[in-house]
């Protein structure tokens, strides 16, 4: 189970694609920010599969089988490198042809 600090929900798209069922995906990006020791981190999951909510955390279940636990309340890249990685990352996916967006935060999870 992965527990990120802050994290934010993207969606990818790809026109190009034939399959429809890989046409679109969602992903959570997490991040870390570094301590004195450590710089920031951050991860990329598989794609999201499935999402459970409690009172306090969503439950981001990817296609890897790994378990994203995210707190409410920090939805967010955290720091200004996780928010330079992300925009590289779009960018990136922009010169291929496909579009990465960042959700709302407002986005109903469960229903995604």
């Amino acid at each position: 189970m992965t527990r990120p600090e802050n994290w934010v929900v993207i969606k990818i798209e790809n026109p190009k694609e034939k399959d429809p069922l890989v046409r679109t995906i969602y992903k959570v990006f997490a991040s870390w920010a570094g301590g004195y020791l450590d710089g920031d981190a951050w991860k990329i999951n598989s794609g999201i599969d499935r999402i459970t909510e409690d009172e306090y955390t969503f439950k981001f279940y990817g296609y890897s089988g790994s378990c994203y636990i995210c707190q409410k309340g920090t939805y967010g890249t955290g720091t200004s490198f996780s928010t330079g990685v992300l925009t590289d990352l779009i960018k990136k996916v922009e010169e291929r042809g496909a579009t990465m967006t960042i959700l709302p935060e407002d986005t109903d999870w469960v229903d995604l």
